[in-house]
């Protein structure tokens, strides 16, 4: 059994294990190499580094110690373009057995209790366990269009969610 939890304080190692799940699955299944690991790991210790808890969160899904899934909402430009729900998986093993449902429903949450007006996502056509994820949650296909910024071209696609 998983437990979902708030991140609230630096975790050996956290960095590392949410980008080795992205690398490692998005390699397998759609052939993405370096750059895309490495902009997860640039991105995220971005993120990290600027974290503000009045504004951003961080859920992780673990069984025993091992971290098993992620979620995270930016809420820098919560105010402009809305807020920014990010790194979103589960390790294969552990999927459809609800986790990536109880990571979206602590971020919605968070956005909720925030006052945030709404919450976007991009990801890219193809993953179709995530998109129902999404709608699911209430999130709408809002724009689709080729991009190559993922290291390969594909149909991204934004998503948003409007809580106000």
């Amino acid at each position: 059994m998983s437990i979902i939890t708030k991140v609230s304080e630096y975790i050996p190692g956290l960095l590392g294990r949410i980008t080795e799940l992205h690398g490692r699955y998005y390699h397998q299944h759609w052939g993405f190499d370096l750059f895309f690991e490495s902009k997860v790991a640039a991105e995220l210790a971005d993120f990290l580094n600027l974290f503000d808890p009045s504004q951003d969160g961080l859920w992780i899904a673990r069984i025993d110690e091992q971290i098993i899934g992620s979620i995270a909402i930016s809420g820098r430009d919560a105010d402009t373009v809305g807020a920014r729900l990010r790194w979103l998986i589960v390790a294969e093993e552990h999927q459809n057995n609800g986790v990536g449902k109880k990571l979206m429903r602590e971020a919605i949450d968070f956005c909720k209790q925030a006052h945030f007006r709404s919450v976007y996502l991009t990801t890219f056509g193809g993953l179709d366990a995530a998109r129902h994820l999404y709608e699911v949650a209430g999130f709408r296909l809002m724009k689709e269009q080729r991009d190559s910024h993922w290291g390969k071209t594909v149909l991204e696609q934004t998503y948003e969610l409007v809580l106000l």
